[in-house]
């Protein structure tokens, strides 16, 4: 089992969506740091009965990362790195997989707790309003996209906070996971994978072992698969087609996600390591000047583990882990990291409908 606490913090990138303003500019990384690493859940038992197949991926050294500048603010400048051998889930974790877990053990993810404001305000400015009783509520971030376009610089025009949205409810408390046993679970913040991981035995992959998997023995390929992003017009990922966001025509057959294994695996026999969800990795995201001068000419890295702490410029007081390989709402005209070097960064404390996870072990 393990034993629950109350939601201490509000997710951070939702505060910013329904304030518009930085309500944390007083507090400094190191409160962040610690606020990350106090735990939510305590495991006082596991036992996990789980059937995923694992795939074992040799010890290499490959290129890692990109010299392309389409995404230079996420991109990192391509460098040779090594990495040991390591199994990796042959699929991101499932609907039904979470669900074992939570019978098991009783835990209760992040968007299902309430926030605790008394905790809430000790990390904010004196003086900081309570916000509405309705912003404090279980919910988590679910895509709505509008049915007109809109400026795709804007991320709220199709990003919402939905009250009672999570894991079983991936839309809202309308929607449930009824005969979506065999998709990936989504709604799942860092907190609530590292609990998963822990019980299964297992644990989230570096962002270097992830990119070496998703390649699946291509070398300095852009797709997972080669160069052409539908070849011979096949769709060989979840990925979204059409105008981003208002109008998905579902060329590829999907407009949300997919059940795991829906399309050809990679050289290495893993699914979907590209598209339908992003997943999280154990790395702190770090965003790093894109220099295309310096692309391979640094040294080799064995067993990279990322940044000691997050560095982004754009967003400094929030704590992120790096994301890999792109969702069913990355499009051509917006995001486009539906690519072993895609990556992003996700809040820490935030679920999304469009993030989930795979594991790893030695």
């Amino acid at each position: 089992m393990f034993v629950n606490s109350p939601r201490k913090i509000i997710p951070f990138s939702f505060y910013l969506l329904i304030t518009g303003t930085g309500l944390f500019v007083s507090c400094n990384q190191d409160q962040q740091v610690k606020q990350k690493e106090e735990p939510i859940n305590q495991v006082v038992s596991t036992k996990a009965e789980l059937t995923t197949k694992m795939i074992y991926i040799e010890s290499a050294e490959f290129t890692m990362g990109t010299c392309e500048q389409s995404n230079t603010r996420d991109a990192l400048p391509a460098q040779r790195v090594k990495v040991d051998g390591f199994w990796i889930d042959e699929h991101e974790v499932t609907n039904a997989d979470f669900k074992k877990f939570t019978d098991a053990t009783g835990y209760i993810t992040m968007a299902e707790r309430p926030v605790d404001w008394e905790e809430l305000k000790k990390l904010l400015p004196e003086g900081t309003p309570k916000p509405p009783a309705e912003s404090l509520q279980p919910g988590s971030m679910v895509f709505t996209p509008p049915n007109h376009p809109v400026a795709l610089n804007d991320y709220s025009q199709w990003w919402s906070w939905v009250n009672g949205a999570n894991w079983k409810h991936p839309n809202g408390p309308e929607s449930s996971i009824e005969a979506l046993d065999n998709h990936p679970v989504v709604h799942i913040a860092l907190e609530d994978a590292k609990a998963f991981a822990e019980w299964a035995g297992k644990r989230l992959p570096t962002e270097a072992e992830w990119e070496l998997a998703a390649r699946g023995g291509l070398t300095e390929k852009e797709f997972a698969w080669g160069e052409e992003l539908t070849p011979n017009g096949e769709y060989l990922a979840n990925f979204y087609q059409g105008d981003f966001p208002y109008n998905n025509t579902a060329n590829d057959g999907f407009t949300a996600t997919a059940p795991v294994k829906s399309f050809p695996p990679n050289g290495f026999g893993l699914y979907d390591m590209v598209g339908n969800v992003w997943e999280l990795c154990s790395d702190f995201y770090g965003v790093i000047n894109f220099d295309p001068t310096i692309c391979k000419t640094l040294p080799v890295q064995s067993n990279p583990k990322g940044p000691n702490q997050t560095i982004d410029p754009n967003d400094p007081l929030a704590i992120k882990n790096v994301i890999k390989g792109g969702s069913f709402i990355c499009s051509e005209q917006y995001c486009s990291n539906y690519k072993p070097s895609g990556r992003q960064g996700a809040s820490f404390d935030t679920g999304m409908n469009h993030v989930g996870f795979r594991l790893v072990r030695d």
